[in-house]
């Protein structure tokens, strides 16, 4: 059926939602983005459904969560009744239509007749995820599109481990999602009979008392945070999501006395009106925070973002202004300070390992290995930190420390199987409550660290290419630079190719090693210099991604062979 063919068929259906009607009334004379709405069904990757609020099945709207929801019923439906009975965890955050989305999953569940827990309000993903362990549902539902801006929605699955949904699961899903031929047509539960049913229960102080609890166990050193806690000045800004309520309590609850929450970010807002983008990776998201930071005369600054997955934070530098870390450099200092903390009260293990993606900076590993803990590297995407941890549990192969990814994540203990901003907000406050105690602060012990290890920096671009035409472009430059791998970039030459799809590593003289990691649409290269670059396609976005690694022996050094490498980059995709 073509896109057109889909269009008619929303533009006649007489009871579709009111301000869905006139949105697609509105998009009648936009041919471009008609098309954009409608030719291709919102994809299931890395991180879910996510996408765009409007009318289409290229759109976030309750017909494309009804429709994502029954191939989940159905999937649902070919497993054994016990599992099934199981049921489904729902939670969702601050943004346009959350509460909505929410309870029209668990309707389209009811009609199934498969129980749903839906959170009484919004709560963050890392607690879904702790709430499908902790009431052993067989999946989670997620509504979130995460640091997205303001006119994004999205929807994200969970497996019964609490991770997010494995690829296996995931195709499967999908494979259902797809067979439901028209999400106009999919029937749920009335808003009377699902009153009436027993199948939607209503969650909220349990689950939360339970995750605080397990929150409580984050902290290392409780004597250093008994006596600092007393004495760090910490603003938090939750940026109008979820992080608010939980993070407040954690911080009090491990001894943490003198924070401050930014009072005009603190209200849950689906227009996120103080801040150009909610991403804590965006240093324009801590204005405010500077602000109060400033008044404060604050050692730490720390944000959330929308669904308290992700976490960034700013240090004060010696000139008393604020200093934006990059999500590399919170793990590296979480890393050094987990290692350390645990060596120093004899609770490191022989076995124990820390986890990264591969797009993720390789100063963590190097501080690793000088504690003799392994390092292994997964694909993108927290599920595979997930499956890791699960490994670990299930063979007794490694005791987990520590896991992050280079985009804000960060998870320290596994009762929650994704990034999980609450955690690391608790353990980040500890870290600089360590510093504080020695006169220090966290600018001062990045420096440590690079003094250590060499200065190591790192560069994220990522292209957007919208639409059909920008889905072709993303596919061609992938084609391209397999086809014509470079062997140089920035004149230093390419040593190794990694291409995560063909699971190939092959070295500059031509031998090739197998890679072990689920196949991906991922290439790496790691270049004579120990530099390396990376590429993929976003799973969620319409976006190309590239990664720069450096080290070098300055911080200067290492911001010239960013500049060059990003320039050689930009010479390619020209």
């Amino acid at each position: 059926m073509s896109w057109e063919q889909v269009y008619e068929q929303w533009k006649k259906k007489e009871d579709l939602e009111a301000h869905l009607s006139e949105q697609l009334a509105e998009l009648a004379d936009n041919p471009k983005e008609l098309e954009d709405a409608f030719y291709a069904p919102l994809e299931f990757g890395t991180a879910g459904m996510r996408g765009i609020l409007g009318p289409g099945i290229n759109r976030m709207n309750i017909y494309t969560v009804r429709q994502a929801t029954e191939g989940l019923a159905r999937f649902m439906n070919t497993q054994d009744p016990e599992t099934r009975n199981r049921g489904v965890a729902i939670s969702y955050d601050c943004r346009h239509y959350s509460p909505e989305f929410a309870m029209e999953a668990a309707k389209t569940l009811a009609k199934h007749g498969i129980k749903s827990y839906v959170f009484e309000s919004l709560r963050p993903t890392p607690e879904l995820s702790f709430a499908v362990r902790y009431l052993k549902t067989f999946t989670g539902i997620m509504i979130t599109a995460s640091h997205n801006p303001a006119n994004y929605n999205g929807y994200k699955v969970y497996g019964e481990d609490g991770g997010q949904m494995p690829p296996q699961d995931a195709d499967a899903v999908t494979k259902f999602v797809r067979e439901v031929e028209d999400p106009l047509e999919v029937v749920v539960l009335s808003e009377e009979e699902a009153k009436h049913s027993g199948l939607i229960n209503i969650i909220a102080e349990e689950v939360d008392n339970a995750y605080l609890k397990e929150v409580s166990k984050v902290t290392i050193n409780h004597e250093l945070v008994a006596e600092m806690g007393k004495e760090l000045k910490l603003v938090f800004t939750p940026l109008h999501g979820t992080g608010k309520m939980l993070g407040e309590k954690a911080l009090k609850q491990a001894g943490f006395e003198k924070f401050v929450i930014e009072p005009s970010q603190a209200v849950a807002d689906p227009n996120f009106s103080t801040v150009k983008s909610p991403n804590p990776e965006e240093h324009s998201a801590f204005e405010y925070a500077m602000k109060l930071g400033k008044k404060e005369d604050a050692d730490l600054l720390i944000a959330t973002d929308p669904d308290a997955d992700r976490l960034g934070a700013a240090v004060r530098m010696p000139n008393g202004e604020y200093q934006v870390l990059t999500g590399n450099q919170i793990g590296a200092i979480m890393t050094q300070y987990i290692l350390t903390a645990h060596k120093n009260a004899g609770t490191l293990k022989e076995n124990a390992a820390i986890v990264k993606s591969i797009v993720s900076s390789e100063l963590p590993a190097a501080i690793a290995k000088s504690f003799g803990v392994t390092t292994f590297n997964v694909l993108t995407g927290f599920k595979f930190i997930a499956e890791k941890i699960q490994l670990f549990e299930d063979t007794g192969s490694n005791t987990f420390m520590f896991g992050f990814e280079e985009s804000y994540g960060y998870l320290v203990k596994s009762f929650v199987r994704d990034k999980d901003a609450i955690q690391a907000l608790v353990l980040l406050a500890e870290v600089a409550a360590f510093y504080k105690k020695q006169g220090k602060t966290l600018y001062d012990a990045l420096q440590e660290i690079f003094a250590e290890f060499g200065y190591y920096a790192e560069k994220t671009i990522s292209v957007t290419m919208s639409g059909l035409e920008g889905a072709a472009k993303i596919k061609a430059l992938m084609a391209t630079f397999r086809e014509k791998a470079p062997t140089h970039f920035a004149d230093v030459a390419v040593e190794v190719t990694e291409d995560f799809q063909a699971l190939t590593k092959t070295h500059v003289d031509g031998t090739v090693e197998k890679l072990t990691t689920p196949p991906s649409n991922v290439l790496k290269y790691i270049l004579a210099d120990e530099s390396w670059i990376a590429v993929r396609p976003s799973g969620t976005e319409p976006k190309i991604k590239f990664y720069i690694g450096v080290k070098a022996e300055s911080s200067e050094a290492a911001a010239q062979k960013i500049k060059d490498l990003q320039a050689a980059i930009e010479e390619l995709t020209a």
